[in-house]
């Protein structure tokens, strides 16, 4: 999905001791990290909703990290999206949250 809308993808689960990031995107020339969520039927949050304090201090350091780790994405301005699935009945449905975090 993001990739039909114009992202390239340059890393996947990037693992960090402080953390995990889903997807390093780049968009045009903002650098974009994307947490992705998924809940079920009955789910009492939705994927961003998910997403508490703590989870999103690891993700910003790990962001950081990744920084660190490739200097030529250093300059470059920093997105934080969400993709967030959800399955209210039989289809899944995806929603992409940009700067969600």
């Amino acid at each position: 999905m993001l990739r039909r809308q114009g992202l390239r993808t340059l890393a996947r689960n990037y693992e960090r001791r402080t953390g995990e990031l889903d997807l390093v995107m780049l968009d045009g020339d903002t650098l974009v990290f994307v947490e992705v969520r998924f809940r079920g039927v009955g789910a009492w949050t939705s994927g961003v909703g998910s997403i508490d304090p703590r989870k999103r201090q690891r993700i910003a350091r790990t962001a950081e990290l990744y920084r660190r780790d490739h200097p030529e994405h250093r300059l470059l301005n920093v997105r934080f999206d969400v993709v967030s699935g959800s399955k209210p009945d039989c289809r899944v449905r995806w929603d992409w949250i940009r700067n969600a975090l």
